[in-house]
């Protein structure tokens, strides 16, 4: 277990969280559905490491256009990851693919790269391409100019946050591929601004968490505007009986690849540290973000309400720190990101919903000072750091 650092910070600095009755107001004492402390702790990841996973197919030897070939390798891809390689060679046969795989395993490229190749290909395809998040949506946008870089093929990106009208300009222009989010998808084909049967292949990310954030509805009502014959590739990190029914209604024939859960956690090293009261607990963070090896910090937030008190107590410590979460423009969340991204600050402060899906490199801790509330959260969660069979570590809040 991670040891208290009483150094010279200890006990010095005032803090807002000293009463007891302020913190239960907090929230710092309610309960999560998932209380089993063990599965917090790993502190011996290497132990758990698979033989190098060797893909069956070199990048080399994929069946695509030789453009999008050199853009892969330009990005510095040395071998396709386990989900790219399962799945890539059966979307480019036109297969309906449900891959179950969680963040930071290479979901975007496995169906950027088949979907970029097929519409290069041919120009009657559009592609849809719907995402939990705004900031996921952005992403996916990101990774898909770079990998058609120099194709003559064009994306949309149409999410909330930001004015409907100037996307609606966007998508009468030119375009192959529209990326989005569910709410801003679905409130632009019933303004009748997209016509949904145009896009004859869909791609939903991160399934789990579309249901997870209410969007069951929306997803159907979007899936039942698109046309019959339509390749649809669903990616989850876990499939619930709900998501089933989606797979059984809308998927023709899927074909199901799994890759081992653990995967995400292998370079992630795992404990636990026990307070025993809201203003200890802010003592112990203080505590640790003061030291060198904490370079890179993500901290995961139960509520808005708890990030904005916190941010505000640790910047009256002196530390530089930024934040995400639903309640702020989009314009803010980006340039929170951006500070994070180009280390101009080292600390971030997220709650769940708002951080979803972010891809960031060289984050060195994620420290949970509130509990997930279920055990696939948690996995989410900490596959923020340890990217890229990079090590990580990942310190979990308990009472």
């Amino acid at each position: 277990m991670y040891k208290k650092p009483y150094g010279r910070f200890s006990r010095s600095t005032p803090s807002r969280f000293g009463g007891p009755n302020r913190g239960r107001r907090q929230g710092f004492s309610s309960r999560s559905s998932f209380s089993d402390f063990s599965k917090y702790i790993n502190k011996n990841p290497e132990a758990l490491v698979e033989e190098i996973y060797t893909p069956q197919t070199k990048i080399t030897e994929l069946n695509i256009n030789e453009r999008l070939k050199n853009n892969i390798l330009q990005k510095g891809y040395k071998d396709l990851t386990p989900i790219q390689d399962k799945t890539i060679p059966l979307i480019i046969d036109g297969k309906d693919i449900i891959g179950i795989a969680n963040t930071g395993t290479g979901k975007t490229g496995a169906f950027l790269i088949p979907m970029i190749n097929k519409t290069y290909s041919d120009i009657n395809q559009k592609v849809l391409i719907i995402a939990p998040t705004r900031e996921l949506a952005q992403q996916i946008n990101t990774e898909f100019r770079s990998f058609a870089s120099g194709m003559n093929l064009f994306s949309t990106l149409c999410i909330g946050g930001t004015s409907m009208f100037s996307q609606r300009k966007d998508l009468n222009r030119v375009h192959n591929f529209l990326i989005c989010t569910p709410g801003r998808v679905k409130d632009l084909a019933q303004r009748g601004w997209v016509n949904l049967s145009l896009y004859n292949n869909i791609v939903i990310d991160e399934v789990d968490r579309m249901f997870d954030m209410g969007f069951q509805k929306d997803i159907s009502l979007i899936l039942g505007l698109l046309p019959k014959t339509r390749q649809a590739l669903f990616f989850s990190a876990t499939v619930s009986n709900d998501i089933e029914i989606l797979i059984n209604k809308y998927l023709v024939s899927p074909i199901k690849i799994s890759i081992n859960e653990k995967k995400s956690a292998t370079h992630i090293m795992q404990d636990i540290i026990r307070t025993s009261s809201p203003s200890e607990k802010m003592t112990v963070l203080h505590d640790m973000l003061i030291k060198p090896e904490f370079s890179k910090v993500l901290i995961f937030i139960k509520t808005k309400w708890s990030l904005n008190e916190i941010e505000k107590e640790l910047k009256d410590r002196g530390f530089l720190v930024t934040s995400i979460h639903g309640n702020k423009t989009q314009v803010a969340r980006q340039k929170s990101l951006a500070h994070f991204r180009e280390n101009r600050t080292k600390i971030l402060l997220a709650t769940d919903v708002a951080a979803r899906g972010l891809d960031i490199d060289n984050v060195s801790h994620v420290i949970n000072f509130d509990r997930p509330a279920t055990y696939d959260d948690y996995i989410h969660r900490i596959g923020r750091t340890g990217r890229g069979n990079k090590k990580g570590i990942a310190l979990t809040f308990v009472n």
